[in-house]
């Protein structure tokens, strides 16, 4: 007799019933592997042909648009964009920062270590006058690791969650802020302001939203990503619904420029947009493959009774549903689709099911 999951049964009991014990044998729709124990077996049915996590690829898909994106000249290993009324953006194609120039000082925002030795350059393009300011974006290392690289001694201004990991990471390369802030924090320096705002745990605890309302633009951190698949896991959001929730939230800040930390671009409500129907579509495939996929099937009868082993095979089942019902609208509009689809899913399931 096979499995059915109930019309009226929840996103997060699912789970619970095929980690029962006792439960009834599903049909196998597939024959057997004669692999040993613990080893790879036969595939999955319907696998896509996207390779998924652990399975070398080849030949990734070719990139959109790849010859748009403006260079960066490499003996200087970074690239400057003026994003309007003395603020700058500062890249290298794969990670981004900001810094505003005021009348008697500059304020930089975040310091990835993958260009930190070129910011004080960077800035020296434009004006020589001294970095008074540091705005960290949030705690991780890739996006402020360095820090210490301007060296001088400016205001390191944080929200008070990325004060409590850093003092905890106790780093040098990421010093502890001097100024903490709650929920909003207004930075005026001369003529120019900056409003920094927190808008509780997405990504990780203590990232902000930085708005230049002068220059329209906002900086939102790991959150989108203008043209390209999000890195791993909804990049690596340690909060999946409110991940969701602050990507919408973007949306309704107007801003004509976004930068969000990261790839080759600067970002669009149009991009954002983008971004929230892949994930929307995301969740609508997940939810439906986690209610319409049964347990059991494929697997060895002596392994029906091993409770985990039933919930990787049902889990990795719902996560092939997934990767197939989003692909064919996604893979040609997001750079890297192939690279992060998997996790993409496999996240979502996670979320649906216990958050």
């Amino acid at each position: 007799m096979a499995w059915q999951v109930p019309t009226n049964c929840s996103i997060s009991s699912v789970l619970a019933i095929v980690l029962g014990l006792g439960l009834v044998s599903g049909n196998n729709a597939w024959a057997q592997s004669a692999a040993a124990p613990g080893e790879a077996g036969a595939a999955y049915h319907d696998m896509p042909a996207i390779a998924p996590i652990g399975v070398r690829v080849d030949r990734y898909l070719p990139l959109p648009n790849a010859t748009a994106v403006p260079p960066v000249d490499p003996a200087k290993g970074y690239r400057l964009q003026q994003l309007g009324h003395g603020l700058y953006m500062v890249t290298d194609n794969g990670y981004q920062s900001m810094f505003l120039v005021y009348d008697k000082g500059v304020v930089v925002m975040d310091a990835p270590p993958s260009y930190s030795a070129h910011l004080k350059q960077a800035i020296a393009e434009v004006t020589d006058r001294p970095i008074t300011h540091l705005i960290y974006s949030h705690a991780h290392i890739d996006h402020i690791g360095g820090a210490a690289d301007l060296g001088g001694h400016p205001i390191i201004i944080a929200q008070e969650e990325t004060k409590r990991l850093l003092v905890r990471a106790n780093d040098p390369k990421r010093p502890v802020p001097t100024i903490t802030f709650k929920d909003r924090y207004t930075l005026k320096v001369g003529s120019q302001v900056l409003e920094l705002s927190y808008h509780g745990v997405a990504h990780e605890p203590g990232n902000i939203f930085i708005w230049a309302p002068a220059q329209k633009v906002l900086m939102v951190v790991d959150m989108v990503f203008p043209g390209w698949m999000a890195w791993s896991g909804f990049a690596d959001a340690q909060d999946i619904p409110g991940y969701f929730e602050q990507v919408a939230e973007i949306d309704k800040i107007p801003f004509e420029t976004l930068v969000g930390g990261h790839v080759d671009r600067v970002g669009t409500h149009a991009d954002v947009r983008e971004q929230l129907a892949f994930m929307n579509d995301v969740k609508s495939a997940t939810r439906t493959a986690l209610q319409t996929t049964p347990p059991f099937v494929g697997m060895a009868d002596a392994d029906k009774a091993n409770a985990w082993a039933v919930a990787d095979n049902y889990i990795d089942r719902v996560v092939v549903k997934c990767v197939n019902a989003v692909t064919p609208k996604w893979q040609s509009r997001l750079a890297a689709y192939d690279v992060f689809i998997w996790s993409q899913c496999f996240a979502m399931q996670q979320s649906l099911r216990i958050d």
